[in-house]
């Protein structure tokens, strides 16, 4: 009975309990409780890695104390550098304020060039002829170098091949007198990019002078200080240059400076060369800002020249500017007239460029032909070394002026021909023997190559026809069988205004029959000549590359002074990359 009752309570319970178990009630306080569970548990894990963090915060700050106080003198910063940014990746991170990047605008290029086309082949029956005036400007090639090694290939225009070959010098051998101006020098041998044809190089040698033999000189520096030449490559460039310069002279030299912006001023009176502070102050003092009026600063110049005339010395105005003429005298015309006057009365123009992006070449060259000057750019330091300096005789003093080519070429001998560069000094047959017609100065010690491409009447690979109503009976007795060509040369004086005349005959027994047996001055002359005909487009150049010219100009590096022939073959192999 007892046993019964005992196993009918058990029962009882057992179903209650299983009753309320199961009710809705029980089952969402047990979800509650696990959910409260999930919480705690989260909280702890937080409050762990709180907890961690200040650990090692603690241990680092330690760590940090410890190097302080271990490490002194110059090592305890190198210490602390290494242990700093560990303390850093714990610390909260305060981003700084976004960025923006400023909106550049490209400065719009507008430099200047003359229209310049190579010249073109000619059939030597119907103009056996060629007339050009020698050229010593050096200005192309610095302009050009600029601009490569800023990244970028020159511009066509910008490229006056006669002012490449003419940079460099070729070891000519100069006269041993006064009163033979110049030697003249002749090669011919196989073009070395047409084996097919032959390169003509005709070299001039002016007397050299000693830099203490020099005339007196009266100079005026007319610097062009207006807000274009705000720029290092300009007004400080230029202030540096002529503070070279003025440390070649002495006391018989005489300076003055004249500036000009929107108005022209006189900022040094005539002072005597060797006062070199005077003139450093007065440079020093330039500052650029605004418009160019550079037809009143010219006249300004030649006022101040006229003034203190020397002479039989050496009387020339320096132009330094980056040819931006916007204000004052706005007609060239009339500028060039002020300087053809000028130039008569015994007072030549040098002009010195300076600065990219608004540089004017064709107005700095024209103007320095018409001043019986040169022309050169100022591209750094070592080309103003290099112009007013290394070559202070050749820029300053005249040995000859309106100094003129011709060459006759013999259609017996000679089919066609071209002349390499001097397109815009280019003369009529006439103007050879009119000593009225103005040509180029030659300075002291000035070297002077041009160079003509010729084919020979029996070559296979001539580029023009031959004519098919030419007459081709030539009679022996009006021609020299075996010459290629006669060259004649006018020059005069620098005093006088009557012109002198050499001669040379070239014959067919002086053409090298292999290109290996050119001399190092042709051999690097058409390497360089090479490179600026690649630069203009290459017409005439048939698969010459500039691989070629570099392989060209280091088989006749030759001797390499001051380093320019190896800064070519730098420059060459970074225009192939461009």
């Amino acid at each position: 009975m007892n046993t019964a009752l005992t196993k009918s309570i058990l029962l009882s319970g057992i179903t209650l309990s299983l009753m309320s178990a199961c009710s809705p009630q029980t089952k969402n306080n047990d979800e509650q409780h696990v959910v409260n569970d999930k919480k705690d548990n989260q909280q702890r894990e937080k409050i762990e890695i709180t907890e961690s963090k200040e650990i090692k915060t603690e241990s680092m700050a330690s760590d940090i104390e410890v190097t302080k106080q271990r490490a002194s003198g110059p090592k305890a910063k190198a210490m602390l550098m290494r242990v700093a940014p560990g303390q850093a990746y714990h610390q909260r991170i305060v981003l700084p304020p976004p960025i923006i990047a400023p909106i550049h605008t490209e400065t719009p290029n507008t430099e200047k060039y003359s229209d310049d086309p190579e010249n073109e082949l000619k059939l030597t029956k119907t103009q056996p002829v060629s007339t050009f005036s020698i050229d010593v400007d050096t200005g192309s090639y610095t302009n050009s170098r600029r601009m490569i090694n800023l990244g970028k290939l020159p511009p066509s225009d910008a490229v006056r091949i006669e002012e490449f070959i003419n940079y460099f010098d070729y070891q000519y051998q100069a006269p041993s007198k006064v009163n033979t101006p110049f030697n003249l020098y002749t090669e011919v041998a196989a073009s070395p990019w047409d084996q097919n044809r032959q390169l003509l190089k005709i070299g001039l040698k002016g007397f050299e002078i000693e830099k203490s033999a020099l005339k007196d000189a009266n100079l005026v520096f007319l610097l062009d200080v207006s807000g274009s030449m705000n720029s290092e490559n300009k007004l400080p460039l230029l202030k540096r240059s002529l503070l070279m310069l003025s440390k070649q002279l002495d006391q018989d030299d005489t300076v003055s400076i004249v500036v000009y912006a929107g108005a022209a001023g006189v900022v040094l009176k005539p002072t005597k060369g060797n006062e070199i502070h005077e003139i450093s102050m007065a440079l020093d003092k330039l500052q650029a800002g605004g418009s160019t009026n550079g037809g009143q600063g010219i006249k300004l110049a030649y006022q101040l020249a006229h003034q203190n005339f020397k002479k039989n010395g050496v009387n020339r105005v320096i132009l330094a500017t980056d040819g931006d003429f916007n204000v004052g005298t706005q007609s060239i015309d009339a500028l060039k007239e002020i300087i053809k006057k000028n130039r008569k009365s015994g007072i030549a123009l040098t002009t010195l460029g300076f600065g990219r992006g608004n540089y004017n070449d064709a107005l700095m060259e024209q103007l320095a032909d018409i001043g019986n000057g040169n022309h050169a750019y100022i591209d750094n330091i070592n080309e103003a070394r290099k112009v007013l300096v290394d070559e202070i005789s050749s820029t300053m003093q005249i040995i000859a002026k309106d100094v003129k080519i011709q060459v006759e070429f013999n259609p017996d001998q000679v089919a066609e021909y071209r002349l390499i560069g001097y397109q815009n000094r280019q003369l009529k047959q006439e103007d050879f023997n009119n000593d009225k017609v103005d040509a180029g100065e030659m300075g002291a010690g000035h070297t002077v190559t041009a160079l003509y491409e010729i084919t020979l009447a029996d070559s296979k690979n001539k580029q023009i026809d031959d004519l098919r109503y030419q007459n081709k009976q030539v009679k022996e007795s009006n021609l020299k069988s075996n010459e290629l060509a006669f060259i004649k040369l006018r020059y005069k004086a620098p005093s006088s205004e009557k012109s002198n005349l050499l001669s040379k005959v070239i014959m067919r027994s002086d053409i090298k029959t292999d290109s290996e047996q050119l001399s190092n001055s042709l051999g690097f002359s058409a390497a360089v000549s090479g490179f600026a005909q690649l630069l203009k487009g290459g017409k005439y150049m048939q698969d010459f590359t500039y691989q070629d010219v570099i392989a060209l100009a280091k088989l006749n590096k030759g001797v390499d002074e001051f380093g320019y022939r190896a800064e070519f073959i730098q420059l060459v192999r970074a225009a192939e990359a461009l």
